[in-house]
């Protein structure tokens, strides 16, 4: 995080008075294929971030996060029921932020779990959440090629999720991935993808696609990795004619201008992050040779 802190604050002095009316306007919504609802194209990931216990400050902090998500017009907040104390702090920071009507909720459950076992998943968090429902329910790190949705789906019909998915953050379990996505096809499926990892785009995003999924890209910036490549080089100029301020908006707006991508879900645990993140979904985004220009920008990095 230091590096993405130390980036922004030599990036300040280009965020002037045009991107300032920018983000005053609304970020972008995409549609889910399947239901048709309307999903902001950025959201936050809780994976770490939302991880602590006894940490009043960081409660605090998380608070101003989502408060600054809803206010920017954006909904979306992942988080997962194997993410140590993230469900339970997402759940106490939705009560106490009186934000939960306006947050599109999602959480996951193991995918290696029996049908008991996800259901007491599910009840728990529920319970940590602060919910009776979730938005989005997903299985979380499939790499069985023969699982399947049933029991989400089953869960959607008795009004516990009001969507279903499956996720994965690995490369290796691209292949199993891939007859899960053809034969189910989710409602989402999200995925980790970024400008340093484009792997997803070989097979699995054209086939989510295909299949009609909504699609969430986990890890954008690389687990920061991306951030301590560029550190203390400047942003490319061509940034600004899709109206950048960070390199941070650059990597997502990478990500959204993908055909394939839903919205991007970046761990995120500070309201200044929260803000740059929203201002990639406002403004200008890459066409297909733009985003050719930003691939050979970054083999040069």
């Amino acid at each position: 995080m230091l590096n993405r802190r130390t980036l922004l604050a030599t990036t300040a002095a280009a965020m002037a008075l045009p991107h300032a009316a920018l983000a005053q306007t609304p970020i972008l919504k995409r549609k889910v294929p399947q239901t048709g609802f309307m999903l902001p194209v950025v959201g936050i990931g809780t994976s770490q971030v939302f991880e602590f216990e006894n940490d009043p400050a960081k409660l605090e902090e998380r608070k101003a996060v989502i408060r600054a998500l809803v206010a920017g017009g954006g909904s979306l907040i992942d988080t997962a029921a194997g993410y140590g104390t993230a469900e339970a702090n997402v759940g106490i920071v939705a009560a106490e932020t009186k934000t939960r009507p306006q947050l599109f909720l999602a959480t996951k459950f193991s995918s290696r779990d029996t049908r008991a076992e996800a259901e007491a998943e599910l009840k728990q968090s529920f319970q940590r959440l602060k919910t009776n429902y979730v938005d989005l329910q997903q299985a979380w790190n499939v790499n069985d090629p023969n699982f399947s949705c049933a029991q989400m789906k089953e869960w959607k019909a008795a009004g516990h999720c009001k969507h279903y998915g499956i996720t994965s953050s690995f490369d290796g379990a691209y292949d199993a991935l891939a007859p899960v996505v053809r034969r189910e096809k989710p409602e989402f499926f999200q995925i980790n993808y970024s400008l340093g990892d484009r792997d997803a785009e070989k097979v699995l995003l054209p086939l989510a696609q295909d299949s009609g999924c909504a699609v969430l890209t986990n890890l954008p910036f690389g687990r920061n990795s991306m951030f301590k490549r560029v550190a203390g080089k400047p942003l490319p100029d061509f940034a600004k004619e899709i109206d950048c301020t960070s390199f941070a908006q650059l990597f997502l707006k990478y990500n959204l201008s993908h055909p394939a991508v839903t919205a991007v879900i970046p761990g995120t645990d500070l309201t200044k992050y929260m803000l740059d993140n929203l201002n990639a979904g406002r403004g200008r985004m890459p066409d297909a040779a733009f985003r050719r220009r930003i691939e050979q920008w970054w083999e040069t990095v």
